[in-house]
């Protein structure tokens, strides 16, 4: 996780994510340097856009509320319907950042 810590670091400093300053950021916080993963981080990162990376993991779900004038009864099988939609959607939302995940160690 230093590794990914000293990107967005970097980033959000303005700084440019290369190998040298990301060894020098890691190394300033006493975390024992392995070049090939910072190579790997470096690499991994060299097409994405940190921004839209960040906006797009910062954004949750929004549960529709439901309608208060509507009999408990009814409502019941809808508001189960939205949970399982609700489910599955954090499965390939956890899912994906897993993947992202893996890329970073």
């Amino acid at each position: 996780m230093e590794y990914i810590y000293a990107a967005l670091l970097l980033h959000n400093a303005g700084k440019d994510v290369t190998d040298e300053n990301v060894a020098a950021v890691l190394e300033a916080a006493g975390v024992a340097v392995e070049d090939v993963r910072v190579k790997a981080l470096v690499a991994a990162l060299e097409d994405v856009n940190i921004e839209e990376a960040i906006s797009q993991a910062a954004v949750a779900p929004v549960a529709a509320p439901a309608a208060a004038a509507a009999p408990a009864a009814a409502a019941a099988a809808p508001a189960e319907e939205e949970a399982e939609e609700e489910e599955k959607k954090e499965e390939e939302e956890e899912s994906g950042m897993a993947g992202l995940g893996a890329l970073f160690g």
